[in-house]
C-alpha cells in the first residue's frame, strides 16, 4: 500500500472517529434537551409539508397517549433491553406458511427504543438505506437504553414521531386533529392518533382513513388489557 492510500485511510478513520464521538455526545445531550431538529423533520420542511411541533414534558402528556403507544407499538417496552428478539426473528424468518405468501412487515419487530433512535439520530426509508442504517440504529438504541432510561425514551418518542404530514409529536397532533392540548386527550382520541402509525401521511386521522377507523378500536382494547400490568404501571406513574 503506497503512502497516498495510507493517508486517505487515516483521514477516513479520523473522520469516522470524530463522527462517532460527536454523535455519542449529542445523544447524551439529548438525555436532557429535546433535539433541535431531526432528519425526518428537515425532510418534511424540504418536502413542502412544513413543520408543526410543540415539545412538551412527560408530565404534560396524558397517561392515555403513553399507554396507546405501548399498546400499539411495543407491549414489551417496559421490560426489554431495547430489542424484541423474538419479534425480530419472526419478522425475518416468519413461519413456513407466511414465507410462502408475504413476509411480515411493519413495526412488529421495531421497538419504541429502535424507533426513537431512528427518529432522532438517523433517517427513514427502505431499500438499501434501511440496511445501511441497521448498525448505527443498533448502537444508538443501546446507547439511549443505557443513558436515557425508559421514561425519557418514551417522552422523546412521543415528541418527535411524525403523526401526520409535517406534524410531529403528540401536542401538535392533538391541536391539529382535536383543537386542544394533548393533556386533554381522551383514551379514544389517543388511540386514533397512534393508529396513524407507521404511515401517517397515508393513514390520516382527519379526515379519518379506513385504516385508522379499523385500527384505533383495537388499540383501545389493548390499552384496557394492559392496564394494571406492574411493569407498565411503574413506568407510567414515574
Amino acid at each position: 500500500m503506497n503512502k497516498k492510500n495510507k493517508k486517505y485511510i487515516r483521514i477516513a478513520l479520523r473522520a469516522i472517529l470524530i463522527l462517532f464521538l460527536s454523535s455519542t455526545l449529542y445523544a447524551i445531550v439529548c438525555r436532557f434537551v429535546m433535539p433541535p431538529i431531526t432528519i425526518t423533520q428537515l425532510g418534511a420542511v424540504l418536502g413542502g409539508y412544513g413543520l408543526k411541533r410543540d415539545y412538551i414534558t412527560w408530565e404534560e402528556m396524558p397517561r392515555s397517549i403513553k399507554l396507546a403507544a405501548i399498546a400499539s407499538e411495543d407491549q414489551l417496552f417496559p421490560s426489554h433491553g431495547g430489542f424484541d428478539w423474538k419479534a425480530m426473528d419472526k419478522s425475518i424468518n416468519g413461519t413456513t406458511k407466511r414465507r410462502k405468501r408475504k413476509r411480515i412487515r411493519g413495526a412488529g419487530a421495531s421497538t419504541i427504543s429502535q424507533q426513537t433512535a431512528k427518529n432522532v439520530f438517523l433517517w427513514q426509508g427502505s431499500g438499501w438505506s434501511r440496511y445501511v442504517r441497521k448498525v448505527p440504529e443498533f448502537y444508538f438504541t443501546q446507547l439511549i437504553e443505557l443513558t436515557w432510561g425508559k421514561k425519557r425514551i418514551l417522552e422523546v418518542y412521543l415528541n418527535t414521531i411524525e403523526m401526520g404530514p409535517g406534524i410531529f409529536g403528540v401536542e401538535a397532533a392533538s391541536r391539529a386533529y382535536f383543537h386542544k392540548p394533548a393533556k386533554r386527550l381522551t383514551a379514544a382520541e389517543s388511540a386514533m392518533i397512534i393508529a396513524c402509525l407507521p404511515n401517517p401521511k397515508k393513514f390520516t386521522v382527519a379526515p379519518m382513513s379506513r385504516r385508522v377507523q379499523w385500527r384505533y378500536p383495537q388499540i383501545a382494547s389493548q390499552m384496557n388489557n394492559l392496564s394494571g400490568n406492574p411493569d407498565l404501571e411503574e413506568l407510567l406513574n414515574e
